[in-house]
């Protein structure tokens, strides 16, 4: 529980820092420190997707078996962000529910509600003393493939940010080669998995990724720009967990995670001062006003429409008790590390205004949730146990 605080308070202490800092700073000083904590933002969650990766271990001779688990993430990911999506069309200006820019941009930040947080729920069902059952086995699954999916489906995300150009068509194949990467090397290599080590490759894929950019930028009108997570997990997704890691690789992997959180806060735009909607940005989400009452009140409908989308494991699995079923439901609500990360690149396309506030305290608030969570599923795979 202290670490879901602590996470909790660094993304808030970094939001409330995003919005003094720029004058604080100055014109001639915040871009230079703006863009070095953008890099290391981009390298914290290189290391995060490496660690969510490595967690990725299947049985590739029974791959068919997965399928209906692949299925099962997939939708406990899409309810929660159309859910999502739709709401925030509907808290547009009238006229704009057919407005495609509007669309969208308001699909790309309503994605942040479909994945959970794999890594502080692993961390949180091993340390309830789940680690051995179906429940956690189950969770594993379906909170990697969710993971998984999201991080695909920001590729045709991005295509609807930047429009069907042609550079694109280069980055579909490379998700292709990293895919067919992933899935052929899976587990393969016995690399070094120090957090030194992770934190060196983390750099190494952000590093890559920029330079592929910028390079290409000087034959390119708009560059190969490929988003670090997916090259991050595959990079993961190859290695051969260990699983013994020492003490200073897990405090380590919680500070960057906190770091990582608190930049995220950091990264906002500027929106106290003149009213929520006079928001840095052009994107058609920035003519939203709303008072701050108004906007917690977003915040409570948003954390219901997401969790509720999360329950469709209720509808399957129906060999084991609705105890168990309900206990992977409410496992797969934590958020955390993914959602924060596809909110800095929602960010990075200039989407701002009331509806970015509302779903960085919609994170909030599910991380303030998660240890009630970890209890509900606590007790239900204990009760299911027992009837046994």
């Amino acid at each position: 529980m202290k670490k879901i605080l602590i996470f909790s308070l660094c993304l808030l202490s970094g939001l409330a820092l995003s919005q003094f800092l720029p004058k604080a700073l100055g014109a001639e000083v915040y871009p230079g420190f703006s863009a070095v904590a953008k890099f290391t933002l981009s390298v914290a969650l290189a290391f995060i997707m490496i660690n969510v990766g490595r967690e990725f271990e299947l049985d590739k001779k029974q791959w068919r078996s997965y399928s209906l688990d692949y299925y099962v993430a997939m939708m406990t990911a899409a309810l929660p962000w159309i859910f999502v999506a739709v709401y925030y069309m509907a808290l547009m200006p009238k006229g704009m529910f057919g407005n495609w820019d509007a669309w969208k941009e308001n699909l790309l930040l309503s994605r942040f509600a479909a994945p959970t947080s794999a890594g502080i729920l692993f961390a949180m069902l091993a340390a309830v003393g789940l680690k051995t059952s179906w429940v956690y086995k189950k969770i594993q699954t379906l909170a990697i493939f969710d993971d998984l999916d999201t991080i695909l489906l920001m590729v045709p995300l991005q295509i609807f940010m930047v429009g069907l150009q042609w550079e694109l068509l280069i980055i579909v194949l490379v998700v292709f080669i990293l895919l067919f990467i992933g899935w052929n090397k899976l587990n393969a290599y016995k690399l070094p998995q120090r957090w030194y080590h992770v934190l060196g490759y983390g750099l190494g894929v952000v590093l890559l990724s920029d330079l592929i950019y910028k390079s290409t930028q000087l034959f390119l009108p708009n560059g190969v720009h490929i988003e670090i997570l997916l090259p991050a997990f595959v990079l993961g997704m190859v290695m051969r967990n260990k699983h013994y890691e020492k003490e200073s690789d897990l405090k380590v992997s919680s500070v960057i995670s906190y770091l990582f959180m608190f930049l995220v806060g950091m990264s906002m735009p500027v929106f106290i001062g003149g009213g929520l909607g006079e928001v840095s940005g052009d994107s058609v989400s920035s003519r939203l006003v709303m008072s701050w009452g108004e906007i917690a009140l977003h915040v409570l409908v948003v954390t219901v429409l997401s969790n509720l989308g999360k329950l469709y494991p209720l509808l399957h699995y129906r060999d084991r008790k609705i105890s168990e079923r309900l206990a992977i439901a409410f496992g797969m609500f934590t958020r955390g590390e993914v959602g924060a990360g596809i909110i800095f690149i929602a960010i990075g396309y200039n989407i701002g205004g009331p509806l970015l506030a509302i779903s960085v305290l919609t994170i909030v608030s599910n991380l303030i949730l998660t240890g009630f969570f970890i209890v509900v599923v606590r007790k239900l795979a204990l009760r299911s146990q027992a009837k046994c």
